[in-house]
């Protein structure tokens, strides 16, 4: 089944987050930034040029930048265009054939594109951590933390969110650098995190701990 049509919708301001029932805050020093599954086919079903498509390409490259500029690690997630039926898996009952083995569709968004000291994890299942080395690489960097942002938000975000709970690694979602298919399963995907396994956070909150 191919993607939805995604309709415009506003992205959730600070006064729109869920309460977190964690402590936790992101420290800069402690934390690898993960940027979900960012390529073009994703990307597509998402509104051109306007809510919430505008706000998550500028809060992403925000979130980037400000990390690259303290030395705190990149990881990009990416999946791979036309997996055969066994590498694919239960995802063909679902999401169908998914990505075709095409730029136009495994592309990472442009004004995304990972520089050399970026890392990029193939990735077939909907947590970033299945089937990848993905905890090795942040026990192996010393940290503890994973800032999340990309799409989808109630999907893989939530799902590696969740993952990184149950391997003792603190997650935060930015709550204003993913997107859905709609502000309802938006909405949803924060109001799990906050309660059952993650901090969410807005962009200006991780760029205020980064600039401290």
């Amino acid at each position: 089944m191919p993607l939805p049509a995604i309709e415009p919708y506003p992205m959730p301001r600070s006064g729109d987050l869920p309460e977190n029932r964690m402590s936790w805050t992101v420290h800069p020093d402690r934390c690898v930034l993960l940027v979900h599954d960012m390529q073009r086919y994703f990307l597509g079903a998402l509104p051109d040029g306007g809510e919430p498509t505008t706000s998550l390409l500028a809060n992403v490259a925000a979130l980037r930048s400000a990390c690259a500029e303290r030395g705190a690690p990149r990881v990009y997630t990416a999946q791979p265009g036309s997996q055969p039926p066994r590498e694919r898996g239960l995802l063909r009952d679902l999401w169908g054939e998914g990505l075709r083995d095409d730029p136009a569709h495994t592309a990472i968004a442009e004004e995304l594109a990972p520089t050399g000291e970026e890392e990029v994890l193939t990735k077939r299942r909907y947590s970033a951590f299945a089937g990848t080395d993905l905890e090795h690489r942040i026990r192996a960097m010393g940290r503890d933390q994973l800032v999340l942002c990309g799409v989808y938000a109630h999907i893989g975000v939530l799902m590696t969110a969740c993952d990184a709970f149950m391997r003792d690694i603190q997650a935060f979602v930015v709550a204003d650098a993913v997107a859905d298919f709609s502000a309802d399963d938006h909405a949803m995907a924060l109001s799990y995190a906050a309660r059952r396994c993650a901090g969410t956070v807005t962009t200006a909150e991780v760029l205020a701990a980064f600039a401290g």
